[in-house]
C-alpha cells in the first residue's frame, strides 16, 4: 500500500472512530427491526422494508447521531485525551478544521434528505440536530441535566419512527421506558469511568458534585426502576420470545448492581459499560423474537 493510501485509510478509520460507526449501524438495525415488530407489526414485511419514507427517516437520523458524535468530540477533545488517549490519538489524525467541516455538511444532508418526508420531518431533525449541539457545547457540562438530555437524545430517533407509523400502544411506552432507563445508567457509569478527565477539565457531573457514592446510589435506583417495566413486559404483554431477553435482563442488572458497589478503578467501570452495551445490543437483536411466527406469514 503506497504513503498516499495509508493516509487515506487512517483517515476514514479516524472519522469512523469520530462518529462510532458501529453505533450508528446498530441504531440503523434497531429502527428497521422496531419498525418491523413493534411499530408496524400489523403491515406485510415488504410492505415495511421498501417504504422509501422510512429509509430516508434512518438515513437522516444516522447523518444527525454521526455529526452528534463529531460536535461531541470536539468539545471533548482534551477531555478525551484524558480519559481515552490511545483513541484519541486515532480521532485526531483528522484535523478539527476537517470535522467542522464534515459536521456541517452531515446535518445540511440530514435536514435535506428529511425535506423528503414531510416538512414536520424537516423540523424534528432541525430540533434534533439542536438538541445535541447543544448537549455537547452545554449541556452536558451540568449534573442530572446532561445524564437526562443524553437519555434523550437515545430515545427521539425511535419516537420519530413511533410518531410516522401513529402506533400509540402502551407497550410500546413501556419498552421505551425499558431502553429509557439502561441508557441513563450507562451514562451514569460513564460518568464514573470518566471521573478523572470531568474533574481536571471542571465538568460539574454527578459523581464530581455528587461524589461517587451518591452517583452509585441513583444508579441503584435506576436498576430497580428499570427491573420493574422489563417484569411488566414479561407479566402483562405478550413479547413472544423475547420475554426470555427481559427475564435475562433482570439477572444480569442484580449483577450489575452488585459489581457496581465492588467497582473503585476506571477499568471496573469500563466492563461494567461494556455490559450494558451489550445488553442494549442484545435487545436489538432480541426484537426479532417478539413474533417469528407472524413475522413469516407477514413475508408472504
Amino acid at each position: 500500500m503506497s504513503r498516499e493510501n495509508k493516509r487515506l485509510w487512517l483517515k476514514f478509520l479516524s472519522l469512523f472512530s469520530v462518529i462510532r460507526g458501529y453505533n450508528i449501524l446498530i441504531i440503523i438495525l434497531a429502527q428497521y427491526l422496531a419498525s418491523v415488530f413493534i411499530m408496524a407489526y400489523h403491515l406485510p414485511v415488504k410492505q415495511v422494508l421498501l417504504d422509501s419514507n422510512l429509509f430516508l427517516i434512518v438515513i437522516s437520523t444516522a447523518l444527525a447521531i454521526a455529526s452528534g458524535y463529531l460536535i461531541n468530540n470536539f468539545y471533548d477533545s482534551e477531555k478525551d485525551l484524558i480519559n481515552r488517549p490511545t483513541k484519541t490519538l486515532l480521532d485526531n489524525y483528522v484535523s478539527q478544521k476537517t470535522k467542522l467541516g464534515v459536521y456541517f455538511t452531515l446535518n445540511f444532508l440530514s435536514v435535506i434528505i428529511a425535506s423528503y418526508v414531510s416538512f414536520k420531518a424537516v423540523l424534528f431533525f432541525s430540533l434534533y440536530i439542536f438538541i445535541l449541539w447543544l448537549y455537547s457545547h452545554k449541556l452536558k457540562r451540568y449534573p442530572f441535566l446532561g445524564t437526562l438530555t443524553a437519555g434523550l437524545v437515545a430515545i427521539l430517533p425511535f419516537f420519530i419512527i413511533f410518531v410516522y407509523y401513529r402506533n400509540f400502544e402502551s407497550v410500546i411506552i413501556v419498552h421505551a421506558v425499558f431502553l429509557f432507563f439502561i441508557i441513563l445508567i450507562r451514562e451514569l457509569v460513564k460518568d464514573l469511568e470518566n471521573l478523572k478527565g470531568d474533574f481536571t477539565l471542571d465538568y460539574a457531573t454527578i459523581p464530581v458534585k455528587y461524589s461517587v457514592k451518591f452517583t452509585k446510589r441513583l444508579i441503584s435506583v435506576l436498576v430497580i426502576s428499570t427491573i420493574i417495566p422489563a417484569l411488566i413486559l414479561v407479566l402483562y404483554f405478550d413479547s413472544g420470545y423475547m420475554d426470555y431477553y427481559f427475564m435475562l435482563c433482570v439477572v444480569l442488572l442484580i449483577i450489575f448492581l452488585f459489581q457496581v458497589w465492588r467497582s473503585e478503578q476506571k477499568i471496573h467501570y469500563l466492563v461494567l459499560h461494556n455490559l450494558l452495551k451489550f445488553v442494549i445490543v442484545l435487545g436489538v437483536f432480541s426484537i426479532v423474537l417478539i413474533d417469528i411466527e407472524a413475522v413469516i406469514r407477514r413475508l408472504f
